[in-house]
């Protein structure tokens, strides 16, 4: 089963639906803002990938934050507030045959798809 993670207003996540859609892949779409994210889904994504993937430092979620906070950011830290702000998780995240891909790029889905 491939799963499309992500959130439904995010452009990368758009352009990740069309282009699906586009080859006819099935898929299912969760999205991680409305349907949650539990806390063993991202440690194992962060395990797969590393936090530094994960974290999406150039939303604007991102750029809310005290100075503080992201200085002293860390794995834990990066974690925690992921499951906290959905948003802070880089976009999208595609499951497909037990691997994950952080972000859209056609040429990537074309090599897994095509």
């Amino acid at each position: 089963m491939t799963i499309l993670y992500g959130i439904s207003n995010c452009d990368s996540v758009r352009k990740a639906r069309k282009w699906l859609a586009a080859h006819q892949i099935e898929y299912q779409f969760h999205d991680v803002r409305k349907d949650g994210l539990d806390s063993t889904q991202l440690k194992n994504w962060e395990r797969e990938t590393g936090w530094e993937t994960l974290l999406n430092r150039r939303g604007t979620t991102w750029r809310k934050l005290d100075e503080n906070t992201k200085a002293s950011i860390n794995k834990n830290s990066a974690i925690q507030l992921m499951l906290q702000e959905p948003t802070l998780i880089k976009r999208p995240i595609l499951y497909h045959k037990n691997n994950i891909t952080v972000g859209f790029n056609e040429s990537t889905y074309n090599s897994i798809f095509c």
